[in-house]
Protein backbone atom coordinates (compact mmCIF):
# COMPACT_ATOMS: atom_id res chain seq x y z
CA UNK A 1 0.00 0.00 0.00
CA UNK A 2 1.01 3.27 -0.95
CA UNK A 3 2.20 5.76 2.02
CA UNK A 4 0.97 8.24 -0.85
CA UNK A 5 -2.12 7.22 -0.01
CA UNK A 6 -2.48 8.18 3.44
CA UNK A 7 -3.94 11.97 4.56
CA UNK A 8 -0.50 12.72 6.27
CA UNK A 9 -1.49 15.88 7.73
CA UNK A 10 -4.45 14.95 9.57
CA UNK A 11 -3.08 11.26 10.68
CA UNK A 12 0.58 13.16 11.81
CA UNK A 13 -1.37 16.02 13.71
CA UNK A 14 -3.46 13.06 15.35
CA UNK A 15 -0.69 11.11 16.50
CA UNK A 16 1.31 14.09 17.86
CA UNK A 17 -1.52 15.20 20.01
CA UNK A 18 -1.61 11.95 21.40
CA UNK A 19 2.13 11.49 22.27
CA UNK A 20 3.10 9.08 19.57
CA UNK A 21 5.86 8.95 16.71
CA UNK A 22 4.64 10.85 13.60
CA UNK A 23 6.97 9.26 11.16
CA UNK A 24 5.40 8.11 7.40
CA UNK A 25 6.38 4.94 7.96
CA UNK A 26 4.81 4.81 11.94
CA UNK A 27 1.61 6.30 9.96
CA UNK A 28 1.04 3.23 7.80
CA UNK A 29 1.00 0.67 10.47
CA UNK A 30 -1.58 2.79 12.16
CA UNK A 31 -3.73 3.03 9.33
CA UNK A 32 -3.24 -0.88 8.85
CA UNK A 33 -3.76 -1.40 12.29
CA UNK A 34 -6.84 0.53 12.75
CA UNK A 35 -8.42 -1.08 9.92
CA UNK A 36 -7.63 -4.67 11.47
CA UNK A 37 -9.20 -3.75 14.56
CA UNK A 38 -12.44 -2.93 12.36
CA UNK A 39 -12.67 -5.96 10.51
CA UNK A 40 -12.41 -7.86 13.99
CA UNK A 41 -15.33 -5.80 15.29
CA UNK A 42 -17.31 -6.36 12.09
CA UNK A 43 -16.60 -9.90 12.57
CA UNK A 44 -18.21 -9.82 16.17
CA UNK A 45 -21.15 -7.24 15.56
CA UNK A 46 -22.12 -9.50 12.58
CA UNK A 47 -22.31 -12.82 14.50
CA UNK A 48 -24.08 -10.67 17.44
CA UNK A 49 -26.62 -9.26 14.63
CA UNK A 50 -27.28 -12.40 13.25
CA UNK A 51 -30.41 -12.52 14.79
CA UNK A 52 -31.64 -9.05 12.81
CA UNK A 53 -32.50 -10.88 9.63
CA UNK A 54 -33.24 -6.84 8.00
CA UNK A 55 -29.77 -5.83 8.64
CA UNK A 56 -27.24 -7.79 6.11
CA UNK A 57 -23.31 -7.55 7.39
CA UNK A 58 -22.48 -5.16 4.32
CA UNK A 59 -24.78 -2.62 6.22
CA UNK A 60 -22.88 -3.22 9.95
CA UNK A 61 -19.85 -2.88 8.09
CA UNK A 62 -21.11 0.69 6.63
CA UNK A 63 -22.59 1.95 10.07
CA UNK A 64 -19.19 1.02 11.78
CA UNK A 65 -17.27 2.74 9.39
CA UNK A 66 -19.28 5.77 9.32
CA UNK A 67 -19.29 5.64 13.50
CA UNK A 68 -15.41 5.30 13.14
CA UNK A 69 -15.28 8.42 10.48
CA UNK A 70 -16.98 10.52 13.10
CA UNK A 71 -14.51 9.18 16.02
CA UNK A 72 -11.67 10.28 13.62
CA UNK A 73 -13.21 13.56 12.56
CA UNK A 74 -13.36 14.58 16.19
CA UNK A 75 -10.13 13.52 17.04
CA UNK A 76 -8.87 15.47 14.14
CA UNK A 77 -10.10 18.82 15.05
CA UNK A 78 -12.14 18.24 11.45
CA UNK A 79 -9.35 17.83 9.35
CA UNK A 80 -10.28 13.99 8.10
CA UNK A 81 -13.05 11.59 8.54
CA UNK A 82 -10.37 8.44 7.68
CA UNK A 83 -7.11 7.48 8.18
CA UNK A 84 -6.99 5.66 4.31
CA UNK A 85 -7.40 7.79 0.84
CA UNK A 86 -9.55 5.21 -1.74
CA UNK A 87 -7.27 4.26 -4.45
CA UNK A 88 -9.11 2.71 -7.13
CA UNK A 89 -5.51 0.47 -8.00
CA UNK A 90 -6.25 -1.09 -4.35
CA UNK A 91 -9.56 -1.75 -4.98
CA UNK A 92 -9.44 -3.52 -8.64
CA UNK A 93 -6.09 -4.98 -7.92
CA UNK A 94 -6.45 -6.78 -4.61
CA UNK A 95 -9.89 -6.23 -3.20
CA UNK A 96 -12.23 -7.12 -6.12
CA UNK A 97 -10.36 -10.28 -7.57
CA UNK A 98 -11.02 -12.66 -4.13
CA UNK A 99 -14.76 -11.47 -4.29
CA UNK A 100 -15.89 -12.14 -8.03
CA UNK A 101 -13.70 -15.77 -8.12
CA UNK A 102 -15.23 -17.06 -4.79
CA UNK A 103 -18.94 -16.03 -6.67
CA UNK A 104 -17.78 -18.10 -9.92
CA UNK A 105 -16.42 -20.67 -7.17
CA UNK A 106 -19.33 -21.14 -5.29
CA UNK A 107 -22.27 -20.72 -7.97
CA UNK A 108 -24.20 -23.33 -8.48
CA UNK A 109 -23.40 -23.54 -12.03
CA UNK A 110 -26.71 -25.21 -13.56
CA UNK A 111 -28.42 -22.57 -12.36
CA UNK A 112 -26.37 -19.68 -14.03
CA UNK A 113 -26.65 -21.62 -17.42
CA UNK A 114 -29.93 -22.48 -17.30
CA UNK A 115 -30.66 -18.70 -17.02
CA UNK A 116 -27.82 -17.67 -19.38
CA UNK A 117 -29.68 -16.16 -21.86
CA UNK A 118 -31.59 -13.86 -19.44
CA UNK A 119 -28.74 -13.21 -17.33
CA UNK A 120 -26.96 -11.64 -20.93
CA UNK A 121 -29.85 -9.91 -21.52
CA UNK A 122 -30.30 -7.92 -18.24
CA UNK A 123 -26.35 -7.77 -17.67
CA UNK A 124 -25.17 -6.58 -21.51
CA UNK A 125 -28.34 -5.12 -23.00
CA UNK A 126 -29.67 -3.50 -19.52
CA UNK A 127 -26.37 -1.82 -19.06
CA UNK A 128 -26.68 0.02 -22.45
CA UNK A 129 -30.30 1.01 -21.66
CA UNK A 130 -29.51 2.01 -18.55
CA UNK A 131 -26.54 4.13 -19.66
CA UNK A 132 -28.29 5.88 -21.80
CA UNK A 133 -31.44 6.84 -19.91
CA UNK A 134 -28.68 8.33 -16.80
CA UNK A 135 -26.57 9.83 -19.15
CA UNK A 136 -28.88 11.73 -21.16
CA UNK A 137 -31.14 12.61 -17.62
CA UNK A 138 -27.96 13.85 -16.08
CA UNK A 139 -27.13 16.06 -19.16
CA UNK A 140 -30.44 17.58 -18.95
CA UNK A 141 -31.18 18.06 -15.50
CA UNK A 142 -27.39 18.88 -14.07
CA UNK A 143 -27.37 21.85 -15.12
CA UNK A 144 -30.28 23.16 -13.60
CA UNK A 145 -28.30 22.38 -9.87
CA UNK A 146 -25.50 24.94 -10.66
CA UNK A 147 -23.31 22.14 -12.17
CA UNK A 148 -23.27 23.33 -16.08
CA UNK A 149 -19.22 22.83 -16.47
CA UNK A 150 -19.10 18.88 -17.03
CA UNK A 151 -18.06 17.82 -20.43
CA UNK A 152 -19.95 15.32 -22.44
CA UNK A 153 -17.59 12.49 -21.24
CA UNK A 154 -18.47 13.71 -17.75
CA UNK A 155 -22.50 12.65 -18.61
CA UNK A 156 -21.44 9.48 -19.99
CA UNK A 157 -19.19 8.54 -17.31
CA UNK A 158 -22.10 9.13 -14.68
CA UNK A 159 -23.88 7.56 -16.88
CA UNK A 160 -21.74 4.26 -16.66
CA UNK A 161 -20.73 5.00 -12.84
CA UNK A 162 -24.98 4.51 -11.76
CA UNK A 163 -25.86 1.61 -13.96
CA UNK A 164 -22.96 -0.85 -12.02
CA UNK A 165 -25.11 -2.47 -9.63
CA UNK A 166 -23.39 -3.99 -6.80
CA UNK A 167 -22.85 -7.70 -7.01
CA UNK A 168 -21.09 -8.03 -3.85
CA UNK A 169 -24.64 -7.13 -1.54
CA UNK A 170 -26.60 -9.46 -3.51
CA UNK A 171 -24.50 -12.11 -2.10
CA UNK A 172 -25.32 -11.11 1.39
CA UNK A 173 -28.96 -10.38 0.73
CA UNK A 174 -30.44 -13.24 -1.18
CA UNK A 175 -29.24 -16.88 -0.44
CA UNK A 176 -29.13 -19.32 -3.62
CA UNK A 177 -30.60 -21.94 -1.26
CA UNK A 178 -33.69 -20.07 -0.66
CA UNK A 179 -34.55 -18.46 -3.78
CA UNK A 180 -31.98 -19.87 -6.43
CA UNK A 181 -34.11 -18.97 -9.61
CA UNK A 182 -33.75 -14.85 -8.17
CA UNK A 183 -29.97 -15.76 -6.86
CA UNK A 184 -28.87 -16.70 -10.52
CA UNK A 185 -30.52 -13.93 -12.05
CA UNK A 186 -29.98 -11.01 -9.95
CA UNK A 187 -25.49 -12.06 -9.05
CA UNK A 188 -25.36 -13.46 -12.79
CA UNK A 189 -26.70 -10.33 -13.70
CA UNK A 190 -24.60 -8.22 -11.37
CA UNK A 191 -21.40 -10.08 -12.51
CA UNK A 192 -21.84 -9.45 -16.41
CA UNK A 193 -22.80 -5.91 -15.49
CA UNK A 194 -19.83 -4.73 -13.16
CA UNK A 195 -17.99 -6.31 -16.55
CA UNK A 196 -19.65 -4.62 -18.82
CA UNK A 197 -19.66 -0.92 -16.66
CA UNK A 198 -15.84 -1.32 -16.71
CA UNK A 199 -15.77 -1.98 -20.01
CA UNK A 200 -17.84 0.75 -20.86
CA UNK A 201 -16.30 3.38 -18.99
CA UNK A 202 -13.23 2.77 -20.52
CA UNK A 203 -14.65 3.11 -23.98
CA UNK A 204 -16.46 6.33 -22.99
CA UNK A 205 -13.13 7.59 -21.62
CA UNK A 206 -11.26 6.53 -24.95
CA UNK A 207 -13.12 8.65 -26.95
CA UNK A 208 -12.44 11.63 -28.83
CA UNK A 209 -16.07 13.97 -28.80
CA UNK A 210 -15.03 16.19 -31.55
CA UNK A 211 -14.56 13.39 -34.54
CA UNK A 212 -17.41 11.69 -33.26
CA UNK A 213 -19.81 9.51 -35.31
CA UNK A 214 -21.87 6.35 -35.88
CA UNK A 215 -19.07 4.38 -36.85
CA UNK A 216 -17.47 5.00 -33.83
CA UNK A 217 -20.53 3.42 -31.97
CA UNK A 218 -20.22 0.80 -34.18
CA UNK A 219 -16.64 0.35 -33.35
CA UNK A 220 -17.61 0.72 -29.10
CA UNK A 221 -19.64 -2.23 -29.53
CA UNK A 222 -17.38 -4.51 -31.71
CA UNK A 223 -14.41 -3.73 -28.88
CA UNK A 224 -16.75 -5.14 -26.36
CA UNK A 225 -17.68 -8.51 -27.65
CA UNK A 226 -13.82 -8.51 -28.12
CA UNK A 227 -13.40 -7.88 -25.03
CA UNK A 228 -16.18 -9.92 -23.70
CA UNK A 229 -14.94 -13.12 -25.56
CA UNK A 230 -11.34 -12.75 -24.97
CA UNK A 231 -11.90 -12.41 -21.30
CA UNK A 232 -13.85 -16.11 -20.88
CA UNK A 233 -11.39 -17.84 -23.17
CA UNK A 234 -8.76 -16.79 -21.25
CA UNK A 235 -10.56 -17.73 -17.38
CA UNK A 236 -11.80 -20.85 -18.90
CA UNK A 237 -8.32 -21.51 -20.47
CA UNK A 238 -6.41 -20.75 -17.18
CA UNK A 239 -9.00 -22.72 -15.12
CA UNK A 240 -8.64 -26.18 -17.21
CA UNK A 241 -3.88 -25.59 -16.99
CA UNK A 242 -4.91 -25.82 -13.54
CA UNK A 243 -6.64 -28.52 -14.00
CA UNK A 244 -4.36 -30.36 -16.01
CA UNK A 245 -1.46 -29.41 -13.89
CA UNK A 246 -2.88 -31.25 -10.68
CA UNK A 247 -4.77 -34.12 -12.08
CA UNK A 248 -1.58 -34.93 -13.70
CA UNK A 249 1.37 -33.66 -11.46
CA UNK A 250 -0.64 -35.07 -8.28
CA UNK A 251 1.38 -32.16 -6.10
CA UNK A 252 -0.56 -33.53 -2.73
CA UNK A 253 1.95 -37.19 -2.91
CA UNK A 254 4.38 -34.75 -1.74
CA UNK A 255 2.74 -31.29 -0.43
CA UNK A 256 -1.31 -30.85 -0.09
CA UNK A 257 0.01 -27.21 0.26
CA UNK A 258 1.16 -26.86 -3.09
CA UNK A 259 -1.80 -27.54 -4.97
CA UNK A 260 -3.98 -25.26 -2.66
CA UNK A 261 -1.33 -22.94 -3.43
CA UNK A 262 -1.04 -23.86 -6.81
CA UNK A 263 -5.00 -23.02 -7.09
CA UNK A 264 -4.67 -19.58 -5.88
CA UNK A 265 -1.85 -18.27 -7.48
CA UNK A 266 -3.28 -19.76 -11.02
CA UNK A 267 -7.01 -17.68 -9.78
CA UNK A 268 -5.36 -14.70 -9.46
CA UNK A 269 -2.85 -15.35 -12.91
CA UNK A 270 -6.13 -15.10 -14.65
CA UNK A 271 -7.35 -11.47 -13.10
CA UNK A 272 -3.79 -10.34 -13.61
CA UNK A 273 -3.17 -11.69 -16.98
CA UNK A 274 -6.44 -10.13 -18.19
CA UNK A 275 -5.44 -6.75 -16.78
CA UNK A 276 -2.10 -7.02 -18.39
CA UNK A 277 -3.93 -7.78 -22.05
CA UNK A 278 -6.58 -4.44 -21.30
CA UNK A 279 -9.34 -7.69 -21.23
CA UNK A 280 -12.17 -7.75 -18.49
CA UNK A 281 -10.22 -9.16 -15.66
CA UNK A 282 -14.00 -9.36 -13.42
CA UNK A 283 -15.22 -11.89 -16.56
CA UNK A 284 -11.68 -13.93 -16.68
CA UNK A 285 -11.51 -14.44 -12.92
CA UNK A 286 -15.54 -15.39 -12.87
CA UNK A 287 -15.06 -17.79 -15.15
CA UNK A 288 -11.70 -18.96 -14.36
CA UNK A 289 -13.48 -19.92 -10.77
CA UNK A 290 -16.76 -21.99 -12.84
CA UNK A 291 -14.20 -23.72 -13.85
CA UNK A 292 -12.34 -24.54 -11.40
CA UNK A 293 -15.12 -25.53 -9.42
CA UNK A 294 -16.30 -27.90 -12.08
CA UNK A 295 -12.65 -29.55 -13.05
CA UNK A 296 -9.85 -28.99 -10.89
CA UNK A 297 -11.60 -28.48 -6.98
CA UNK A 298 -12.30 -32.37 -7.81
CA UNK A 299 -8.73 -33.29 -8.62
CA UNK A 300 -7.40 -32.48 -5.17
CA UNK A 301 -7.24 -34.57 -1.81
CA UNK A 302 -10.34 -34.15 0.45
CA UNK A 303 -7.99 -32.01 2.90
CA UNK A 304 -7.64 -29.53 0.11
CA UNK A 305 -11.20 -29.38 -0.93
CA UNK A 306 -12.16 -28.36 2.68
CA UNK A 307 -9.20 -25.99 3.40
CA UNK A 308 -10.06 -24.11 -0.53
CA UNK A 309 -13.58 -24.07 -0.20
CA UNK A 310 -13.46 -21.90 3.44
CA UNK A 311 -10.28 -20.08 2.20
CA UNK A 312 -11.76 -18.63 -1.10
CA UNK A 313 -14.82 -17.41 0.63
CA UNK A 314 -12.73 -15.77 3.84
CA UNK A 315 -10.26 -13.86 1.07
CA UNK A 316 -14.02 -13.31 -0.17
CA UNK A 317 -15.64 -12.19 2.99
CA UNK A 318 -12.56 -10.03 4.46
CA UNK A 319 -12.49 -7.80 0.78
CA UNK A 320 -15.88 -7.51 1.23
CA UNK A 321 -15.82 -5.95 4.70
CA UNK A 322 -13.30 -3.49 3.94
CA UNK A 323 -14.97 -2.21 1.12
CA UNK A 324 -18.09 -1.40 3.48
CA UNK A 325 -16.01 0.25 6.17
CA UNK A 326 -14.12 2.73 3.98
CA UNK A 327 -17.77 3.70 2.45
CA UNK A 328 -18.77 4.41 5.82
CA UNK A 329 -15.84 6.23 6.50
CA UNK A 330 -15.50 8.37 3.04
CA UNK A 331 -19.33 9.27 4.17
CA UNK A 332 -17.69 12.01 5.80
CA UNK A 333 -15.17 13.35 4.01
CA UNK A 334 -14.56 17.34 4.82
CA UNK A 335 -12.36 18.09 2.13
CA UNK A 336 -14.58 17.06 -0.75
CA UNK A 337 -17.91 18.69 0.81
CA UNK A 338 -16.60 21.73 1.45
CA UNK A 339 -15.40 22.10 -2.35
CA UNK A 340 -18.81 21.80 -3.05
CA UNK A 341 -20.20 24.99 -3.99
CA UNK A 342 -23.79 24.14 -4.59
CA UNK A 343 -26.46 25.15 -1.68
CA UNK A 344 -28.23 22.38 0.08
CA UNK A 345 -31.35 22.47 -1.61
CA UNK A 346 -29.65 22.17 -4.80
CA UNK A 347 -27.53 19.31 -3.89
CA UNK A 348 -30.59 17.41 -2.51
CA UNK A 349 -32.35 17.76 -6.05
CA UNK A 350 -29.32 16.58 -7.19
CA UNK A 351 -29.45 13.61 -5.25
CA UNK A 352 -33.50 12.45 -5.51
CA UNK A 353 -32.60 13.23 -9.65
CA UNK A 354 -29.74 10.27 -9.52
CA UNK A 355 -31.71 8.38 -7.51
CA UNK A 356 -34.96 8.57 -10.10
CA UNK A 357 -32.81 7.75 -13.10
CA UNK A 358 -31.50 4.96 -11.17
CA UNK A 359 -34.86 3.77 -10.91
CA UNK A 360 -36.52 4.72 -13.78
CA UNK A 361 -33.25 3.16 -15.90
CA UNK A 362 -33.43 0.22 -14.27
CA UNK A 363 -37.05 -0.46 -14.64
CA UNK A 364 -36.91 0.24 -18.39
CA UNK A 365 -34.94 -3.02 -19.09
CA UNK A 366 -35.45 -5.51 -16.32
CA UNK A 367 -39.77 -6.11 -17.02
CA UNK A 368 -39.35 -5.57 -21.37
CA UNK A 369 -36.41 -7.85 -21.50
CA UNK A 370 -37.46 -10.20 -18.90
CA UNK A 371 -40.68 -10.14 -21.60
CA UNK A 372 -38.08 -11.18 -24.11
CA UNK A 373 -36.77 -14.14 -22.38
CA UNK A 374 -39.93 -15.50 -20.99
CA UNK A 375 -40.63 -15.68 -24.61
CA UNK A 376 -37.72 -17.98 -25.54
CA UNK A 377 -39.02 -19.88 -22.67
CA UNK A 378 -41.71 -22.57 -23.70
CA UNK A 379 -42.09 -24.38 -20.62
CA UNK A 380 -44.37 -22.29 -18.39
CA UNK A 381 -42.60 -23.34 -14.90
CA UNK A 382 -39.18 -21.52 -16.08
CA UNK A 383 -40.93 -18.02 -16.69
CA UNK A 384 -40.43 -15.37 -14.75
CA UNK A 385 -42.90 -14.37 -12.90
CA UNK A 386 -43.83 -10.44 -12.45
CA UNK A 387 -43.74 -10.74 -8.87
CA UNK A 388 -40.00 -12.35 -9.24
CA UNK A 389 -39.15 -9.21 -11.67
CA UNK A 390 -40.08 -6.54 -9.57
CA UNK A 391 -37.33 -8.61 -7.16
CA UNK A 392 -35.44 -8.18 -9.74
CA UNK A 393 -35.92 -4.87 -10.51
CA UNK A 394 -35.51 -4.03 -6.60
CA UNK A 395 -32.31 -6.07 -5.45
CA UNK A 396 -30.31 -4.52 -8.60
CA UNK A 397 -31.11 -1.07 -7.38
CA UNK A 398 -27.71 -1.47 -4.48
CA UNK A 399 -24.78 0.24 -6.17
CA UNK A 400 -21.62 -0.08 -4.75
CA UNK A 401 -17.95 -0.11 -4.71
CA UNK A 402 -17.51 -0.56 -8.19
CA UNK A 403 -19.27 2.43 -8.65
CA UNK A 404 -17.36 4.75 -6.56
CA UNK A 405 -13.62 3.05 -7.94
CA UNK A 406 -15.10 4.32 -11.33
CA UNK A 407 -15.88 7.61 -9.96
CA UNK A 408 -12.71 8.25 -8.09
CA UNK A 409 -11.43 7.17 -11.57
CA UNK A 410 -13.10 9.78 -13.27
CA UNK A 411 -13.59 13.16 -11.07
CA UNK A 412 -10.40 12.87 -8.48
CA UNK A 413 -6.46 13.08 -9.16
CA UNK A 414 -4.95 10.69 -6.30
CA UNK A 415 -7.91 10.97 -4.18
CA UNK A 416 -9.10 14.17 -4.20
CA UNK A 417 -11.00 16.08 -6.80
CA UNK A 418 -9.57 19.20 -8.22
CA UNK A 419 -13.26 21.12 -9.05
CA UNK A 420 -16.06 21.30 -7.15
CA UNK A 421 -18.08 20.29 -9.71
CA UNK A 422 -16.38 16.85 -9.27
CA UNK A 423 -16.61 17.24 -6.18
CA UNK A 424 -20.49 17.33 -6.27
CA UNK A 425 -19.85 14.03 -8.65
CA UNK A 426 -17.89 12.04 -5.89
CA UNK A 427 -20.14 13.26 -2.82
CA UNK A 428 -23.34 12.52 -4.60
CA UNK A 429 -21.52 9.23 -5.69
CA UNK A 430 -20.73 8.17 -2.09
CA UNK A 431 -24.59 9.02 -0.70
CA UNK A 432 -26.01 7.30 -3.27
CA UNK A 433 -24.21 4.18 -2.91
CA UNK A 434 -24.95 4.47 1.20
CA UNK A 435 -28.75 5.24 0.57
CA UNK A 436 -29.17 2.14 -2.21
CA UNK A 437 -27.25 -0.16 0.16
CA UNK A 438 -29.32 0.93 3.53
CA UNK A 439 -32.88 1.10 1.85
CA UNK A 440 -32.63 -1.25 -1.13
CA UNK A 441 -30.36 -4.03 0.39
CA UNK A 442 -31.99 -3.98 3.76
CA UNK A 443 -36.02 -3.99 2.05
CA UNK A 444 -34.93 -6.39 0.25
CA UNK A 445 -35.80 -9.33 1.91
CA UNK A 446 -38.96 -7.71 3.61
CA UNK A 447 -39.88 -7.17 -0.25
CA UNK A 448 -39.70 -11.04 -0.69
CA UNK A 449 -41.84 -12.45 1.79
CA UNK A 450 -44.33 -9.65 0.77
CA UNK A 451 -44.23 -10.36 -2.76
CA UNK A 452 -43.43 -13.55 -3.10
CA UNK A 453 -45.41 -16.56 -2.06
CA UNK A 454 -43.56 -19.55 -0.30
CA UNK A 455 -43.63 -22.00 -2.81
CA UNK A 456 -41.97 -19.67 -5.86
CA UNK A 457 -38.56 -18.93 -3.33
CA UNK A 458 -38.30 -22.85 -3.85
CA UNK A 459 -38.42 -23.17 -8.15
CA UNK A 460 -35.09 -25.64 -9.41
CA UNK A 461 -34.50 -26.18 -6.09
CA UNK A 462 -32.93 -29.15 -6.84
CA UNK A 463 -29.39 -31.56 -5.62
CA UNK A 464 -26.83 -30.25 -7.11
CA UNK A 465 -23.37 -31.51 -5.61
CA UNK A 466 -21.70 -29.29 -8.49
CA UNK A 467 -20.78 -26.40 -6.26
CA UNK A 468 -18.00 -26.89 -3.76
CA UNK A 469 -20.31 -24.48 -1.38
CA UNK A 470 -22.88 -27.58 -0.75
CA UNK A 471 -21.10 -30.87 -2.09
CA UNK A 472 -21.28 -33.80 0.06
CA UNK A 473 -17.96 -35.31 0.66
CA UNK A 474 -19.58 -38.66 0.82
CA UNK A 475 -20.10 -38.78 -2.43
CA UNK A 476 -16.31 -38.34 -3.41
CA UNK A 477 -16.25 -41.74 -4.91
CA UNK A 478 -18.60 -41.47 -8.14
CA UNK A 479 -18.21 -42.89 -11.30
CA UNK A 480 -16.35 -40.36 -13.75
CA UNK A 481 -18.64 -41.40 -16.96
CA UNK A 482 -22.23 -41.36 -14.85
CA UNK A 483 -24.89 -38.85 -16.28
CA UNK A 484 -26.83 -37.04 -13.53
CA UNK A 485 -29.93 -39.65 -14.22
CA UNK A 486 -28.28 -42.22 -13.20
CA UNK A 487 -26.10 -40.87 -10.31
CA UNK A 488 -29.56 -39.92 -9.15
CA UNK A 489 -31.48 -43.35 -9.20
CA UNK A 490 -33.66 -41.75 -12.03
CA UNK A 491 -34.48 -44.51 -15.06
CA UNK A 492 -32.88 -43.59 -18.31
CA UNK A 493 -35.31 -41.10 -19.97
CA UNK A 494 -36.50 -41.89 -23.49
CA UNK A 495 -34.29 -40.21 -26.32
CA UNK A 496 -35.15 -37.14 -27.88
CA UNK A 497 -34.56 -36.07 -31.03
CA UNK A 498 -31.95 -33.30 -32.26
CA UNK A 499 -32.92 -30.96 -34.93
CA UNK A 500 -33.41 -27.24 -35.52
CA UNK A 501 -37.22 -27.51 -34.59
CA UNK A 502 -35.95 -28.56 -30.92
CA UNK A 503 -33.06 -26.39 -30.53
CA UNK A 504 -35.19 -23.33 -31.45
CA UNK A 505 -38.06 -24.57 -29.14
CA UNK A 506 -35.82 -25.20 -26.05
CA UNK A 507 -32.32 -23.85 -26.67
CA UNK A 508 -31.02 -24.15 -23.13
CA UNK A 509 -31.96 -28.28 -22.80
CA UNK A 510 -30.79 -28.92 -26.33
CA UNK A 511 -27.31 -27.47 -25.34
CA UNK A 512 -27.20 -28.13 -21.68
CA UNK A 513 -27.14 -32.16 -23.39
CA UNK A 514 -25.06 -31.69 -25.91
CA UNK A 515 -22.42 -30.34 -23.16
CA UNK A 516 -23.03 -32.81 -20.78
CA UNK A 517 -22.54 -35.40 -23.39
CA UNK A 518 -19.11 -33.57 -24.36
CA UNK A 519 -17.64 -33.26 -20.94
CA UNK A 520 -18.50 -36.48 -19.52
CA UNK A 521 -16.98 -38.03 -23.23
CA UNK A 522 -13.63 -35.67 -23.73
CA UNK A 523 -13.25 -33.09 -20.77
CA UNK A 524 -13.55 -34.92 -17.93
CA UNK A 525 -11.18 -37.80 -19.16
CA UNK A 526 -8.39 -35.20 -19.95
CA UNK A 527 -8.47 -32.60 -17.51
CA UNK A 528 -10.82 -34.51 -13.97
CA UNK A 529 -13.90 -33.12 -12.19
CA UNK A 530 -16.37 -35.28 -10.37
CA UNK A 531 -15.49 -38.93 -10.26
CA UNK A 532 -11.62 -38.15 -10.38
CA UNK A 533 -9.89 -39.51 -7.45
CA UNK A 534 -6.34 -37.80 -6.70
CA UNK A 535 -3.38 -39.56 -5.29
CA UNK A 536 -3.19 -39.74 -1.64
CA UNK A 537 -0.54 -39.77 0.51
CA UNK A 538 -2.34 -41.91 3.04
CA UNK A 539 -0.88 -45.88 2.81
CA UNK A 540 -4.37 -46.71 4.30
CA UNK A 541 -6.67 -44.23 2.39
CA UNK A 542 -4.60 -45.64 -0.47
CA UNK A 543 -5.50 -48.81 0.24
CA UNK A 544 -9.23 -47.91 0.36
CA UNK A 545 -8.91 -46.67 -3.39
CA UNK A 546 -6.74 -48.80 -4.92
CA UNK A 547 -9.92 -51.88 -4.05
CA UNK A 548 -12.55 -49.15 -5.07
CA UNK A 549 -10.68 -47.91 -8.25
CA UNK A 550 -8.47 -51.03 -9.08
CA UNK A 551 -7.74 -49.18 -12.74
CA UNK A 552 -6.62 -45.82 -11.30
Amino acid sequence: MEVGALPVRSLNYLMTKTGLDGSEDHMVVVAISLFVTLLCACIVLGHLMEEFQYISESVTAIILGFCTGIIVLVASNGASSHVLQFNEELFFIYLLPPIIFNAGFQVKKKQFFRNFIAIMLYGVIGVFISFAIISAGCKFTFPKFGLDKLTIGDYLALGTIFSATDSVCVLQVLNQDDSPLLYSLVFGEGVVNDATSVVLFRAVQKLSFKDFTGMEVIRICGSFLQLFFSSTVLGVAIGLLSAYIIKTLYLARHSTDREIALMTIMAYLSYILAELFYLSGILTVFFCGIVMSHYTWHNVTESSRITTRHGFATMSFIAETFIFLYVGMDALDVDKWKMVQISSGDYFGLFFTIITLVLVGRAAFVFPLSALANYMRKSSDTKITFRQQIVIWWAGLMRGAVSIALAFNQFTSSGDANRPEYAAAITATIGIVLFTLMVFGTATKPLMRCVLPPTSKSEYLESEPHTPKDFSFSDFHVPLLLGSNQLSGSPRPVARRSSLVMLLSAPTNVIHDAWRAFDDAYMRPLFGGRGFVPYNSDPLTNAEDDVAYPCH
